[in-house]
């Protein structure tokens, strides 16, 4: 199972983004408790998961608000999961990439989008400072998420595997493609 996740504007014309970022992050660093669980562990029970409210346009992309939902698509394979702002210029850009994604590897991968406007607490939770910032996630592993690195190699910490900033398509395409060998 992989998943990818996308967060930041990595530009010097996004620095806005990025100030409300950290200030976002700091009135919500209280509010992590709710998506860690008691334990600071990856979980989710099955009526989380079955009642979550996934918003899934005509493009298959899903907009996540909540990490049952990423724990629900999980189940499924692996997971793309871009990570943005609707205040991010290239964040805006990517989406019709991230439509293409969606439908060439319907079935087989998820592709996933939070708005770090909307999640401020999922922000918190995956520590991002820029946005676009995306990563592919394999699994959960001891509670945490098990990423996929550029070289095929698995890691639980997210910024060894994260792709930073608005890439080519295929940079996205390689990693899905590597997580599908790996399953």
């Amino acid at each position: 199972v992989a998943v990818v996740f996308t967060a930041g504007c990595t530009e010097k014309s996004q620095d806005n983004s990025t100030a409300q970022i950290n200030s976002t992050v700091q009135e919500n660093s209280t509010n992590i408790q709710k998506i860690q669980g008691t334990n600071g562990t990856v979980e989710a029970n099955e009526s989380e998961q079955n009642t979550s409210s996934t918003k899934k346009n005509e493009s298959s992309v899903l907009q996540v608000t909540s990490l049952e939902q990423i724990n629900a698509s999980l189940k499924q394979g692996p997971v793309l999961m871009k990570i943005g702002s609707k205040h991010c210029g290239p964040c805006q850009a990517m989406r019709p990439m991230l439509k293409e994604l969606a439908t060439e590897y319907d079935g087989k991968a998820t592709t996933v989008s939070i708005d770090i406007t909307e999640s401020p607490d999922l922000a918190t939770y995956f520590n991002i400072a820029y946005v676009p910032d995306t990563t592919l996630i394999m699994g959960i592993k001891n509670g945490e998420y098990v990423y996929l690195q550029e070289d095929g190699q698995l890691t639980t910490e997210r910024l060894k595997a994260r792709i930073r900033g608005q890439m080519e398509k295929e940079v996205y395409e390689e990693r899905i493609n590597l997580a599908l060998q790996k399953e």
